[in-house]
């Protein structure tokens, strides 16, 4: 027993000096809440617990949890680089996305962060399971009471602390207040706990306007969009042409506050369906398609659906990925189409292209059914990893003013992208027009790019994105407001106030 308690002390002291690495850093373990520490000590002697039952090994088992919390400190401190948000519970459901899905995740993860895991990893395994030998026997009855008095000791301790643990869900003050494995039990045990604990604001009053009447309606999400040429004049004007065109028109237009940088697009767009806000989401503001919405809550589309509207969700990649093709019927989509709908040969890039989408949009808009539309696209070419992209001076010279600074290959290949959104934008904007039907069109973007290069040599984006709601056919009967601030949460309740929508009639 001396050696097991010897080896499971050196490795919790270890296992919080491990958290020094992490950035946002955690205060010293003396610093924070003696629950957060329990917490820690609760969390640290179960994973022992389990190695120590697979192998029976104590310095083995102790190395082999500190590896794990390696890799997982490792993956923190790369998602921090690229997204400014350190790892939390949730993000788990993305290692297997990172499987099925390499492209998105592991370009973002270094290099030097890989090797280091998987050598590091290895000799962890090589060293413990030829020097040191079995000393601990779970098919014996001492050596099986060792292992359960320590998981239900780590259990005991991790339950009863872990109740007290006071999380604001601001990953990066909990991070710094808990520590690491503290604030993922307390986001894990919040998730568990209330699944479904939000409430949900009434939706806009019902609307008496006949179905003949009502406008078509498409709301386009823009993977990644915003006015680069605001942060970086290096940028062609030209490039967001018809989307200038489109703003000079537009109802209301401005910088839009939203809920994701970099990625997690699905924050962006649950918050502009729901109208739901991250504080007001809890735990669920990190991933709202985990629990929350699965079970359904009332959005622009089951509103649109009750008075009559067929809504329809496209996105050009596969369903399954953040599990779009359940979540969105349960939202109130009539049908959801992925990219099944389309061919190798509509790729821009490495993923459909916004062409290609808006081309199919406005096929599903000129359609014989007298039912109003309501279409939400979800776009994937600007998604990256952008440098991955090789650009030529050629395509520098297309969409820029001057010369290619080093190292900004990858503002390049997004300018490319946005004039391809631009296009899209128009195509949907003509067609909507020509169509003869009063319609309107709300244009946003989910959230800045990952442009880690760019940022470093010519500054970062602030992090709003942006929007403009434009409309055809009501123009008389439509104020316009012109450009202010605005939030993702209250974006949809404005695109609908601007086509008359919600209030009664």
């Amino acid at each position: 027993m001396l050696p097991l308690v010897l080896a499971l002390t050196l490795g919790a002291g270890a296992s919080w000096l491990m958290e020094s690495l992490l950035q946002p850093r955690p205060v010293a373990p003396w610093r924070r809440p003696w629950t957060a520490n329990a917490t820690h000590a609760g969390i640290w002697l179960m994973a022992c617990a389990a190695e120590l039952l697979l192998f029976g090994r104590p310095w083995f088992a102790i190395f082999n949890v500190l590896a794990i919390e390696g890799i997982i400190v490792l993956v923190s401190l790369a998602k921090y680089a690229a997204l400014r948000e350190p790892f939390v519970f949730q993000d788990f459901e993305y290692f297997t996305d990172a499987i099925r899905h390499p492209r998105l995740y592991l370009p973002f993860f270094p290099w030097i962060y890989a090797v280091a895991a998987a050598v590091g990893y290895g000799v962890v395994l090589w060293l413990g399971l030829t020097l040191e030998p079995v000393v601990i026997h779970a098919t014996e009855w001492r050596g099986l009471a060792v292992i359960l008095s320590l998981a239900l000791a780590g259990w005991g301790v991790a339950t009863l602390a872990g109740r007290r643990l006071a999380a604001t869900f601001d990953a990066d003050e909990d991070l710094r207040h808990m520590g690491l494995l503290a604030a993922l039990w307390a986001y894990a045990r919040a998730e568990k706990i209330a699944p479904g604990d939000v409430t949900v604001p009434a939706g806009p009053a019902p609307c008496t306007l006949p179905v003949a009447r009502l406008p078509d309606l498409v709301s386009i999400q823009s993977e990644s969009f915003f006015d680069a040429r605001r942060t970086y004049p290096i940028i062609k004007q030209e490039i967001l042409q018809n989307f200038d065109r489109l703003r000079a028109q537009a109802v209301v237009y401005g910088e839009l506050d939203v809920a994701a940088r970099g990625a997690n697009t699905v924050r962006t767009e649950f918050a502009f369906l729901s109208g739901l806000a991250p504080a007001e989401l809890g735990v669920h503001r990190f991933n709202p398609y985990r629990k929350l919405a699965r079970r359904g809550v009332p959005t622009l589309a089951s509103f649109l659906k009750k008075r009559g509207y067929r809504c329809i969700c496209v996105h050009p990649y596969y369903g399954s990925f953040y599990h779009r093709d359940t979540v969105l019927p349960a939202l109130g989509f009539d049908e959801f189409i992925d990219i099944r709908a389309f061919g190798e040969n509509q790729k821009d890039g490495a993923n459909i292209g916004d062409r290609a989408l808006g081309g199919y949009v406005c096929e599903l808009l000129q359609r014989a059914d007298p039912r109003p539309l309501y279409i939400h696209v979800i776009t994937m070419e600007n998604h990256g990893p952008l440098h991955l992209e090789s650009v030529s001076d050629d395509d520098a010279k297309r969409v820029l003013n001057g010369p290619m600074a080093a190292g900004c290959e990858d503002l390049v290949a997004y300018a490319k992208h946005l004039c391809n959104a631009d296009e899209m934008f128009a195509s949907v904007a003509q067609t909507l027009a020509r169509n003869g039907r009063a319609a309107g069109l709300c244009v946003f973007g989910d959230h800045v790019p990952i442009m880690t290069k760019v940022y470093r040599a010519l500054g970062e984006p602030s992090g709003t994105t942006d929007a403009l709601i434009w409309v055809t056919g009501l123009e008389t009967e439509v104020e316009k407001i012109g450009e202010r601030r605005l939030a993702v949460s209250s974006l949809a309740a404005t695109f609908l106030a601007s086509v008359g929508l919600s209030s009664s009639q």
